[in-house]
């Protein structure tokens, strides 16, 4: 009997294991949208956790929790995100917001804590649409104790360690501060390149590496996007606020054009490495062009050189060739015709000879 529940439950915990790993898996696909570097499972975990508004606020913007990530305004630096409050009767709506200029707010995401008349608490966090798409809407997933009722026998202890700890929505610090007779509305006294001392801008990670490190607190929620079956519980809640809702156009204008989807981060980085590495290739460049006036120079003397030694080979041919060839032909010419002139010459001035030998004759 004993033997047969313990196989039970380790069937029970498997099949709960690949649940939740399987849920993890297909939650931390990435949108390719702004929202990817602020991870609202994360961010709703923190709120809960949390003792106050305030506390919530500094703990979200602080480098070591690692779950800010958010870039907007594309500086390569995490904005500073503040927390809005809004109450009415038993409503509550923590917006959660980024001064991306000095006159442009975008909301990132809201918060929705709400009690029925039952006193029935309801959380959840709505990204903006902006940010997240439409419909993106997280909440806790219920609590689940594991056999409660199963003792074991006596001198037998049956310890089972669970992946996660669901804690009940109403037995959250943050519900029961709220709902306590000492809380106080906050508003932050944060604007655009005003804020508070403990948060100093640090630089943005690759985006991969920043879902990795986040992954583990989906376990504890469901929604999101890609085919979420969550649904908005206090629609009159959202309502009011989507009448206040603050859109940048700085933010829209950096969506359009797909600014945001190139891996904030890592990509920046190698940006700015390849910009300086195409700085050094520039400088190469202007080096090589620096060169190439000397090649070139070089290229024109050689050039020069071998068209005066062209020219030289061809006036020495082209001149001694006609050259010889004239003072052949002279010699030729002025040789024959000097024969010529000179037998002919030679035959008048041999008149004599030939007056001779026809004196011969006559003799």
């Amino acid at each position: 009997m004993k033997n047969s529940f313990l196989a039970s439950l380790a069937i029970t915990m498997i099949l709960f294991s690949s649940s939740v790993f399987s849920q993890t898996e297909s939650d931390t696909t990435s949108l390719g949208l702004p929202g990817d570097n602020l991870d609202l499972y994360s961010v709703l975990d923190l709120f809960q956790k949390s003792k106050t508004i305030e506390d919530f606020e500094k703990s979200l913007n602080e480098e070591k929790t690692g779950i800010n990530n958010l870039d907007l305004n594309l500086d390569n630096k995490v904005d500073f995100i503040k927390v809005t409050t809004k109450q009415k009767d038993k409503d509550f709506t923590f917006i959660l917001q980024v001064d991306v200029t000095e006159k442009e707010t975008q909301d990132v995401a809201v918060i929705l804590v709400s009690k029925d008349k039952n006193d029935k608490v309801t959380m959840q966090i709505v990204g903006d649409a902006d940010l997240y798409g439409k419909d993106y809407v997280i909440e806790p997933k219920p609590a689940v104790t594991l056999n409660p009722g199963y003792s074991g026998e006596k001198t037998e202890t049956l310890e089972v360690t669970v992946p996660t700890t669901v804690v009940a929505v109403e037995s959250a610090p943050i519900v029961q501060y709220v709902y306590s007779p000492v809380y106080v509305p906050y508003y932050p006294p944060y604007h655009y390149a005003y804020y508070p001392p403990y948060f100093a801008a640090f630089t943005v990670m690759a985006v991969g590496i920043y879902r990795h490190n986040n992954y583990y607190y989906h376990n504890g929620y469901h929604g999101g996007g890609y085919g979420n079956t969550v649904v908005i519980h206090n629609t009159n809640n959202y309502n009011n606020y989507n009448k206040t809702r603050n859109s940048s156009n700085t933010v829209n204008h950096n969506s359009a054009n797909g600014n945001y989807s190139k891996n904030n981060g890592s990509n920046n980085r190698n940006n700015v490495s390849n910009t300086k590495n195409n700085s050094s290739n520039n400088r190469n460049n202007v080096s090589n062009t620096k060169n190439n006036p000397s090649n070139n120079r070089n290229n024109v003397s050689n050039n020069m050189k071998n068209s005066s030694n062209n020219n030289s080979r061809g006036t020495s041919t082209t001149m001694k060739k006609p050259t010889t060839n004239q003072s052949r032909g002279t010699s030729t010419t002025m040789k024959k015709p000097t024969t010529n002139q000179s037998r002919g010459t030679s035959r008048p001035s041999g008149g004599g000879g030939s007056m001779r030998s026809g004196g011969g004759r006559r003799r």
